[in-house]
């Protein structure tokens, strides 16, 4: 194999991952989304990898099953909004980075005095401000068109398996395809 072609299949492999983790992440945002319609007072959370998911969630294996399945079923029937999630660390990561950019923008030009930079304290504030608001709408937008799928393709689960660590009670999804 030539050093062209082994990029080339390197390249496609990774697609293929990013392509695998999207649409887990996808699914596992559905899956938090269809748990939400039954136990909104429930914290839960949710993280992706290339083989499946974890849901971080006190709620029976039974129920995560049924949701997992629906989420799934609800994906293919076009629901594709289901893939986007409001607390998605894609949007912390929007959120934090935004609004440190923008202190780091409301500081520039001020000198080593401390006076100067104290005095510009109210627009960075404003600058932050402004950022944050922004970055709902952005990190949503990175979640549809970078880092989520909400079209599962020819997705399976495999199996659901449930894990307890102290207190910590979470939900392992095996996903293929």
């Amino acid at each position: 194999m030539s050093v062209f072609e082994s990029s080339i299949l390197k390249s496609f492999l990774a697609q293929q991952v990013i392509s695998r983790i999207r649409r887990n992440h996808g699914l596992e945002h559905a899956t938090l989304h269809v748990l939400a319609e039954k136990n909104a007072a429930r914290s839960m959370g949710g993280h992706s990898n290339p083989s499946g998911f974890w849901l971080v969630a006190d709620i029976p294996t039974e129920e995560i099953q049924e949701a997992v399945r629906e989420a799934l079923r609800r994906l293919r029937a076009g629901e594709r909004h289901l893939a986007v999630h409001p607390g998605c660390g894609t949007n912390f990561a929007t959120a934090g980075t935004m609004a440190g950019l923008a202190g780091v923008v409301g500081m520039w030009g001020v000198g080593a005095r401390k006076r100067d930079k104290l005095e510009r304290l109210p627009l960075v504030a404003t600058l932050a401000t402004l950022a944050l608001i922004f970055a709902q709408p952005f990190g949503n937008v990175l979640q549809k068109h970078i880092t989520t799928s909400g079209d599962p393709g020819d997705m399976e689960i495999v199996e659901i398996t449930f894990t307890q660590r102290g207190r910590v009670k979470a939900h392992r999804v095996i996903t293929r395809g």
